[in-house]
């Protein structure tokens, strides 16, 4: 099975640095209009360590393509997990976690 995301995690300072990209086509209205296809774009993310929510925001279709984001937060330690999940306009859910390094 091919990866949905790309996690990167990092501590430093006392600090745990997230980055990703979560790959997606990211389809507004107006190109699956042109494509003859339902838009579909990413509308919810999330983000966990040791049971609490670290990141959450909802989205819209003016992301690009294989949108990248970034997110910081306290409270994570070298071999904790992060668990990243994101939702799509058509209720797909993408779950995947990465080990703090």
């Amino acid at each position: 099975m091919s990866k949905n995301m790309k996690i990167k995690a990092k501590l430093k300072k006392g600090i745990v640095n997230v980055k990703v990209m979560a790959k997606h086509d990211m389809l507004t209205y107006d190109q699956a209009k042109k494509k003859g296809t339902k838009a579909n774009f990413i509308t919810h993310i999330s983000a966990t360590c040791n049971g609490k929510v670290v990141y959450d925001v909802s989205t819209s279709q003016f992301w690009s393509k294989n949108p990248q984001f970034k997110f910081d937060f306290k409270d994570g330690a070298k071999g904790d997990k992060v668990e990243i999940t994101w939702t799509d306009l058509l209720k797909n859910t993408v779950t995947e976690s990465k080990k703090i390094r």
